[in-house]
Order: structure tokens, then C-alpha cells, then sequence
């Protein structure tokens, strides 16, 4: 019996919020693991920069760009990606905003604001690509959730709130939709440097404690979410769904770390 294939040569993959940061850096794995990669997200400028640097690596891509708060522009890009590639197999949901305020101070609208973009938005990708999935009986769709789903993380109570609705739909729509061929994961990163968040980083008390609760005594690396990835979206994993797969560098794990 031959093994399980964690190539992606043929499928073909949309990364929403991929233009940047985590999304970014899954976006070009998953074009280096033999996917045709589309990189979305709302700036035209951004999403045709990255699917450029994919084409110049080699890898088929499409510059479609696409707002999670407008139904009608997911469909769009779906129906782009299917004109070009016949089909989307993967779905990557990255596109994420977050604020630091004191819950006592939170205005309803900043509130709202966070879980549109971050639940309602991932909501509405996966009932569009969902729907093509369960019509092929083939699918894989990973959403990107966060520590702050198991642990609070101080002052993004809204993010959390948003990134826990998430985990949750992820297990929803997994048992759902197992018997179409279409598999719901999660995909949780620990403390991973960005460009975002260096500056809360980077010599700061939070980033120190950050990296204090960390086993591995460092942030994380981008290129080290990849392989987590690459096995989600894989036929290697089609018997896994509806689960959270952690990479943390021991976070989630540890009690004292010495």
C-alpha cells in the first residue's frame, strides 16, 4: 500500500490574508509544496505583488483580490480561481485584525469591527468555497486561530472572543461536512514574529514574557507554521477534521518551564 501523498502537485489553493505575515508565508510554502497558489486580500496592489513573486518562483498563481466583509467578492474570486484552475481544492482563511484595549473601555463598534472581519469574514469563505468542496466531495480548508482560544492573552479580549467562535466553527463545520470529502482544521500558531507585531515585541515586558512562557526559549519562526500546513491541506490528511493543530514551541504544554 503506497503512503499517503503530501505533495500538493495539481491542487490548487486560495489564501485569504495572504498577502502578508502568517497568510504570506503559507501562501509561497504551499506554492514551493506544488500548488497553484492565489494569494488574496483587499489591497489589488499587494495580493498582485505576491502572486508575481510566486510566478517568478515558478508556481502558477492569479492576482484576484477580495474583502471578507463582501459575500459577492469571495464568489468573485472563487469563480476566477475556477476559470483558471478548474476547481479550488485548499482554503486557507488568514485574514485577521486585532486592538489591545482594556475591555472596560471597549466601544461596541471596535468590538463588532474585530469579529466581522475575523469570524463573520471566515464564516462567509467557507460557505462559498464550502458549498464547491461539498459539490466535488474533495476539500480542505485550515482557519487560522490562536493560543488566546485556550489561554487569555491580556487586553485582546475582543480578538479572542473572535479567534474561540472561530475554533468552534472549525469543529462544526468539520462534522458537517466529513461526509462530503471535505475536511475543517484548525491551524494555531504560538508567538510568531511578524512585522506586525515586532514593535509589541521586541524589547518590550510583553514580549519577554512571551518568550519567558515559551519552552523553546524563542519566537517562532514563519517558515516553521509550513509543514503543519502542507500536511493539512495534503490528501495525507484526510482522516484528520475538526482538529487544532498546535505549533507552539511548547506553550501550550508547559506549567513551569524551570
Amino acid at each position: 500500500m503506497g503512503l499517503p501523498s503530501l505533495s500538493l502537485d495539481s491542487k490548487t489553493a486560495v489564501v485569504i490574508g495572504g498577502t502578508s505575515g502568517i497568510g504570506l508565508t503559507l501562501a509561497k510554502g504551499l506554492a514551493e509544496a506544488g500548488a497553484n497558489v492565489i494569494p488574496s486580500g483587499r489591497r489589488r496592489d499587494r495580493v498582485e505583488f505576491v502572486a508575481n513573486d510566486i510566478k517568478k518562483a515558478g508556481g502558477r498563481s492569479l492576482a484576484v483580490p477580495c474583502d471578507v466583509a463582501d459575500r459577492s467578492s469571495l464568489q468573485s474570486l472563487l469563480d476566477a480561481a475556477c476559470a483558471e484552475f478548474g476547481k479550488v481544492d485548499i482554503l486557507f482563511n488568514c485574514a485577521g485584525i486585532t486592538q489591545k484595549t482594556p475591555i472596560v473601555d471597549m466601544s461596541e463598534k471596535d468590538w463588532n469591527a474585530i469579529l466581522e472581519t475575523n469570524l463573520n469574514g471566515t464564516l462567509r469563505a467557507c460557505q462559498v468555497f464550502g458549498r464547491h468542496m461539498i459539490e466535488r466531495k474533495y476539500g480542505r480548508i485550515i482557519n487560522i486561530c490562536s493560543l488566546s482560544s485556550f489561554v487569555a492573552i491580556f487586553e485582546v479580549a475582543a480578538y479572542a472572543a473572535s479567534k474561540s467562535a472561530v475554533a468552534s466553527l472549525t469543529k462544526s463545520l468539520a462534522i458537517e461536512w466529513a461526509r462530503y470529502g471535505v475536511c475543517v482544521n484548525g491551524l494555531v500558531p504560538g508567538v510568531f514574529r511578524t512585522d506586525l507585531n515586532a514593535p509589541l515585541l521586541d524589547g518590550t515586558p510583553r514580549g519577554q514574557e512571551f518568550r519567558m512562557r515559551t519552552p523553546a526559549a524563542r519566537f517562532g519562526k514563519l517558515e516553521e507554521l509550513v509543514g503543519a500546513a502542507v500536511f493539512l491541506a495534503s490528501d495525507a490528511a484526510s482522516f484528520v477534521t475538526g482538529h487544532l493543530l498546535v505549533v507552539d514551541g511548547g506553550i501550550m504544554a508547559s506549567g513551569n518551564n524551570q
